[in-house]
């Protein structure tokens, strides 16, 4: 893991933007983009002087940006917008999201085409590094003139009003006294800082990119879960023959079927019944895994690539650009702060999640119902217990929580702001369904590794290939085999919870 600092005003890949969001790594502002930051803010404060109409700077905002502002009211027109902008509703972002929110906005800031002052992105630096956590509300954006509710919230932090706690802590505090606690100075916003502050993508980012950094692991995991599912299904690994996928070429489906040649090299198990193995095929949830599981990673691959260019993009508006003349600066009006191909890589991965979900779920089915194999429902005394066959159920529950969640946020547009913004991504719903679409299929995965295991363990004394026997001393830690009817419910979470956090990949 890197611990050194991540420079702000630079591209941050998928897994910087998670190792600031989870407090593995601090951040800092180099003195060339202070510079850069206050040479900009300097050009802009002349511009102020000369009078000129900037919309958000002295005018209002939306429909109401034909509405001049006197310069005596300025500042307030800032500390107005965030008061009346904070009306975001529901659970809070959990602390990983809330940093990364933070973390997403400081790093535009620091890029200098905001025209904010330099003081404002250390601030938003001192909140990152000394674990101020600001109270935001994960609903309320529609995902176009940015992730105004949400970062509205995150805003009334720096400027002391609000509620926010330390990473970690569970009780919510007035967000002076969090602040007096960590040693910092609320700040008092000057002209654009306000709309600076909230006028992105940075919510959507947040959450949508966590939760494809927790599909990376996950979708790791779901190929060496289906790999231990045909282990325990003594099946066939003729159809991942690399000659077949090279008929049909697609990245992904390659890449698993590599994955699961490689994960099941020298199993004593496949060794064992494949003289006698009169199967010509199996069932498609194990035979077509790379071409169904490797289409899902190309468009979670697909999803990432647009996360990432959005993490090194400006998504401000008004922005503050170089002007024709040398130390002269344009401000530019603009939509970089409209969420559609954010909203639209959310929802892909979203039905590329839930798919692997669908093939996780009819794989659980084979190995609780193939009762020539395994024993009923991977039960030690079938009748007396159960075994798995609840499990399945919830699994099944699941499954259709994810088809509902599938729908595409990015398929609506509601108009607001009196028909000024008249066309939105729905970005921020987009991500928040694909966070929950990624823990339920977490826990699908948790449920058919678990019945895997049990069926591997099935065979013994055989043994299965040096990978997958790895993978089950790393879930025996976790999940203990059973002795019979267990409560399954923690176990569940346990090993979801491992998954998402990468556990499992080697």
């Amino acid at each position: 893991m890197n611990n050194k600092p991540f420079t702000l005003g630079t591209a941050p890949d998928i897994v910087d933007f998670a190792e600031v969001a989870c407090g593995f790594r601090k951040v800092a502002v180099t003195p060339k983009a202070l510079k850069l930051i206050e040479t900009r803010r300097a050009s802009l404060e002349r511009l102020l002087a000369e009078d000129r109409v900037m919309y958000g700077i002295n005018t209002g905002f939306g429909e109401l940006a034909s509405q001049r502002v006197s310069r005596e009211s300025l500042k307030s027109l800032q500390v107005n917008l965030i008061r009346s902008h904070a009306c975001g509703v529901g659970e809070p972002l959990d602390d990983h999201e809330a940093r990364a929110l933070m973390f997403a906005r400081a790093n535009e800031l620091a890029m200098g085409n905001s025209g904010v002052r330099p003081v404002v992105v250390k601030k938003l630096a001192d909140l990152i590094n000394k674990g101020v956590i600001p109270f935001i509300p994960a609903k309320g954006s529609v995902g176009a003139s940015g992730d105004l509710a949400p970062s509205a919230h995150m805003a009334l932090v720096l400027i002391g009003e609000g509620t926010a706690r330390f990473a970690g802590e569970l009780d919510w505090q007035p967000a002076e006294t969090v602040l007096k606690k960590a040693g910092i100075k609320p700040i008092e916003l000057a002209e654009k800082e306000g709309l600076a502050l909230i006028n992105g993508t940075q919510a959507m980012k947040a959450v949508g990119g966590l939760a494809l950094f927790e599909a990376m692991n996950l979708f790791y995991t779901a190929v060496l879960t289906g790999a231990m599912s045909l282990e325990a299904l003594k099946g066939t690994d003729t159809a991942f023959d690399r000659r077949i996928h090279e008929l049909k070429p697609h990245a992904g489906q390659l890449e698993v079927a590599e994955m699961l040649e490689a994960m099941l090299k020298g199993s004593r198990i496949r060794a064992s019944h494949r003289a006698n193995d009169k199967r010509v095929q199996d069932p498609y949830s194990l035979r077509c895994m790379p071409q169904a599981m490797g289409a899902a990673r190309d468009a979670i691959e697909y999803a990432l690539n647009v996360f990432e260019t959005e993490f090194s993009s400006v998504t401000d508006n008004p922005l503050v650009v170089e002007g024709n003349k040398r130390g002269e600066i344009d401000v530019l009006s603009g939509g970089n702060f409209h969420g559609q191909a954010v909203s639209f890589a959310a929802d892909f991965a979203a039905i590329a999640v839930t798919a692997l979900g669908n093939i996780s779920e009819r794989r659980i089915a084979q190995l609780v119902s193939d009762f020539k194999i395994l024993p009923p429902f991977l039960a030690r005394n079938p009748g007396l217990e159960s075994g798995f066959m609840i499990a399945h159920v919830t699994a099944a529950a699941l499954c259709n929580e994810n088809k509902i969640l599938s729908h595409p946020a990015s398929a609506d547009s509601v108009p607001t702001s009196a028909n000024k913004e008249d066309f939105v991504s729905m970005g921020m719903n987009a991500a928040n369904k694909l966070k929950t679409v990624v823990h339920n299929v977490a826990r699908i995965y948790a449920i058919e590794m678990m019945a895997a295991a049990e069926g591997v363990e099935y065979h013994r004394p055989l043994k299965s290939s040096a990978r997958i026997e790895a993978a089950l001393a790393g879930l025996r830690k976790i999940s203990p085999a059973f002795k019979g009817d267990e409560v399954f419910s923690g176990r569940i979470e346990a090993v979801a919870d491992a998954i998402l956090g990468g556990y499992f990949v080697m």
